[in-house]
């Protein structure tokens, strides 16, 4: 029975995925960092980071503990509030386009390639932008890095 318990409570934690606007409040109450996954539905790396990365228990239970993690779809169609502003899905053809928070949060060098991960300090502000598939490995190095 025991056992059970010991496997049920460590084998099936759940990575807690948050709206902007829950971590505008949460930083009031507790200081984190912020680690945004932005992806979109027909990325393959973007599916390959949610099924092995995000899917990992000991980097969900980092995430979950020392971090707030946002999912956020780059071709979300609903206006999200973040940071005191408010962000739209700019359409830029037929059933084509990208939030503007995805561009705000993972352009780089003038151009958002798909996956980005978008680390925010405790004010909000980008300390770092990568875009590329992390694997567990390297990801779990990442958060080592993050919480120094």
């Amino acid at each position: 029975m025991i056992f059970f318990l010991a496997i049920s409570v460590t084998g099936f934690c759940q990575l807690k995925a948050r709206s902007f606007e829950e971590v505008d409040s949460l930083q009031h109450i507790q200081k984190k960092k912020t680690i945004v996954f932005i992806h979109t539905d027909w990325c393959q790396f973007c599916q390959r980071m949610k099924n092995t990365t995000f899917k990992n228990q000991e980097i969900i239970e980092k995430l979950n503990l020392d971090f707030y993690f946002l999912d956020l779809n780059a071709e979300e169609k609903r206006v999200i509030t973040f940071n005191n502003q408010t962000f739209k899905y700019q359409p830029s053809g037929n059933n084509v386009g990208v939030h503007e928070l995805a561009l705000q949060l993972g352009t780089l060098n003038n151009q958002i390639v798909y996956p980005v991960l978008c680390v925010l300090n405790e004010k909000n502000e980008i300390i770092l932008q990568y875009n590329n598939y992390l694997g567990p490995k390297d990801f779990n190095l990442l958060l080592e890095k993050l919480k120094e």
